[in-house]
């Protein structure tokens, strides 16, 4: 137990210490005017308090992710929690960070167009299509569940319900974020953290065993720890799909000094939460066989679900109907409004997009493959959801990193994480069965060659910005 105490206490740390540092590297100012103001248009653009933003932000990069997720990766025992809390602090907070305040700075622009602007437009083609199609996976695969939970419960059938939950989704993705989102979701947001706190407090009530920190890898199934476990844990310790929700965020911030809050803040409380759930899935089964069992038996759903009715009773079942139903549709929601976004900035090239009609448009051609997905076996979209997110949240930590290179910062804080990640990623997809299923050495070594060569280009980036700073000062000199 000592070990998760320690770990939920380094998050907490982390974000008062760390989070200022990131800050004090971007440099902010508060007498800049935000695009909340200078862009106001009732729709995205809209002034909002700081806690409530971190309260939709928390809600919109999170939803079922750190609950499931910590869930699956509690199979390897605790070395998720070391994964969860320096993944978090220095690397999915940062990332949130980033893809947030870059936004803000560039009149609330989409991630694609910050991957454009600082890794060229080869790139951003590339991850126009990549985030696009994880957006389309993410809401199918987050909102089939609940359609199925739904017509369990009710006489409505599947095809009724998942009709049902799209109709809301084509509704709060074109009406203007304050009508549902911004008064509705803080409370659900509310709702997330009070079903993780009450969840531990529970745990240490009962005197759960939560084990203490040991290396071992205890996953049943004998996986290896890397690369699976940081694709498992994602929403807890970093996730692209965070780089897609802030910048709706970026559009209502009211001071670029909110953003330590709304971004890094909202990250710091998700794997507080990964950490509760991770903890009560390696606890509460007696193991990493136990909780095995039942994740074959009733999958992630009935495992939060047999948790919460235990460790809560009454409450606990409300809660885990709540949170099956309610959270993985916000975040579907709020996975096509952001959609929505990316490809209106790709009409604008050709066209404007102006008006509900516009809106409406460039909702439709991510609604309708989304909900084809859903119809079908959607458990095959998880396993490309994962290896896709991790994918973007790399690409994201090197916008990051090249646009801290080019303003002569601290680079390093999104290099180190960006090589990471990129480690992380060419390994999983060398290596998983979705990607090109190679023997485990042979894709550590592949993945070990990739990583250098892209750490050799990072060199040369970092060589080429000293020399040109270097011949302007020179300029500058002579001049």
């Amino acid at each position: 137990m000592l070990t998760f105490f320690l770990s939920i206490g380094l998050l907490i740390v982390g974000y008062l210490i760390y989070s200022k540092v990131v800050e004090r590297i971007f440099v902010i100012n508060d007498q800049t005017t935000t695009p909340a103001y200078t862009n106001q248009d009732g729709i995205d653009y809209s002034p909002m308090p700081w806690w409530k933003a971190s309260l939709i932000q928390l809600l919109n990069i999170a939803g079922l992710g750190p609950i499931f997720g910590a869930v699956a990766g509690a199979l390897y025992g605790p070395v998720a929690f070391i994964w969860i809390v320096l993944g978090c602090i220095f690397a999915g907070a940062v990332h949130d960070y980033f893809s947030g305040m870059m936004s803000l700075r560039h009149n609330g622009a989409q991630f694609p167009s910050l991957v454009g602007r600082y890794l060229g437009q080869a790139m951003k083609m590339f991850i126009n299509v990549v985030t696009i199609i994880l957006m389309v996976l993410v809401a199918a695969a987050f909102t089939a569940g609940p359609a199925q939970l739904i017509s369990s419960l009710t006489p409505l059938s599947y095809t009724v319900a998942l009709i049902g939950i799209f109709i809301y989704f084509l509704i709060a993705a074109v009406l203007p974020i304050n009508r549902i989102i911004g008064r509705i979701y803080p409370i659900f947001g509310a709702i997330l953290i009070f079903m993780a706190v009450s969840i531990a407090i529970a745990l240490v009530a009962t005197d759960q065993s939560i084990p203490n920190l040991t290396l071992e890898n205890l996953h049943p199934g004998d996986l290896p720890i890397w690369p699976l476990l940081m694709v498992t844990i994602s929403c807890g310790a970093i996730s692209g799909f965070h780089s897609t929700q802030s910048p709706i965020l970026a559009r209502t911030i009211k001071k670029e000094s909110d953003g330590r809050k709304v971004f890094y803040g909202a990250m710091i409380a998700e794997g507080i939460i990964a950490l509760i759930w991770a903890a009560a899935g390696m606890t509460f089964f007696g193991g990493t066989g136990g909780l095995q069992e039942a994740l074959a038996t009733g999958g992630p759903g009935g495992v939060v679900n047999e948790i919460s009715v235990s460790l809560l009773g009454t409450l606990g079942g409300i809660l885990a109907i709540l949170g099956v139903i309610i959270l993985p549709i916000t975040t579907g929601d709020t996975a096509l409004r952001s959609s929505r976004m990316m490809v209106t900035e790709l009409f604008n090239k050709y066209f404007k997009v102006r008006g509900l009609k516009g809106i409406f448009l460039t909702t439709i051609p991510v609604t309708i493959p989304a909900f084809y997905l859903a119809t079908i076996d959607y458990t095959f979209l998880w396993r490309y959801v994962g290896g896709t997110n991790q994918l973007v949240a790399t690409v994201m930590l090197w916008t990051g990193a090249i646009y801290l290179l080019q303003a002569r910062r601290f680079h390093w804080i999104c290099g180190i994480p960006a090589l990471f990640m990129t480690a992380v990623v060419s390994t999983y997809f060398l290596y998983a069965p979705e990607g090109l299923a190679l023997s485990y050495n042979l894709s550590l070594l592949i993945g070990a060659i990739i990583t250098t060569i892209v750490a050799l280009w990072y060199v040369v980036k970092i060589k080429k910005s000293k020399q040109r700073f270097i011949e302007n000062e020179n300029v500058d000199h002579v001049a």
